[in-house]
């Protein structure tokens, strides 16, 4: 597991260049394949190791952190900072990218997180450095990536969980136990 994860840290590294030769245009495709790579090890990861409820839980936290980053676009119409578009609260790019690292650390433990934590920090600050967000819209979508990440992903064969319920009378989180 640790030397997919750290060859797509090297790749999504070696996408970018230097600071100095890394444009706009650079640093929005740096962004783009070190979410793509997060993307991948978040999914690849789990089906590797033929864990298809981490794999299961991993694309639902994909899924509702760029559900949500994107449904949030069309709510709060804030003007990217290249002013090509009204879309960039919150970073759709950090969102994903932080569900996917939350989603490792949290099924996988730090030796998988830490890695992926930092590639989805690389992402977020291309973002910004791409001129596609604002600071802020990068910290909003890493606060929606990791909390749908550790709110639907659970520690591999662990023996206590955290469960989220909801109803019409409200919701919360159950404490449950297997002996």
């Amino acid at each position: 597991m640790r030397p997919l994860l750290l060859s797509a840290f090297l790749v999504t590294a070696a996408g970018c260049g230097t600071a100095a030769q890394a444009g706009t245009h650079s640093w929005g495709q740096a962004s783009n394949i070190g979410r793509d790579v997060l993307f991948a090890a978040a999914l690849g990861v789990p089906a590797v190791q033929q864990d298809w409820a981490g794999d299961l839980q991993a694309g639902g936290s994909l899924l509702l952190a760029g559900g949500a980053a994107y449904g949030l676009k069309e709510v709060f119409p804030e003007e990217r900072p290249d002013h090509s578009d009204r879309k960039s609260f919150p970073s759709g790019h950090s969102a994903e990218s932080f569900a996917a690292a939350a989603s490792l650390e949290n099924r996988y433990g730090w030796q998988a997180g830490l890695p992926a934590f930092a590639a989805a920090t690389f992402v977020a600050v291309a973002r910004v450095e791409a001129r596609k967000h604002h600071w802020y819209d990068c910290v909003a979508g890493a606060a929606i990536g990791t909390g749908s990440g550790f709110l639907l992903t659970s520690k591999r064969d662990d023996h206590v969980k955290l469960v989220p319920w909801g109803d019409a009378g409200g919701g919360g989180l159950a404490l449950v136990a297997r002996f």
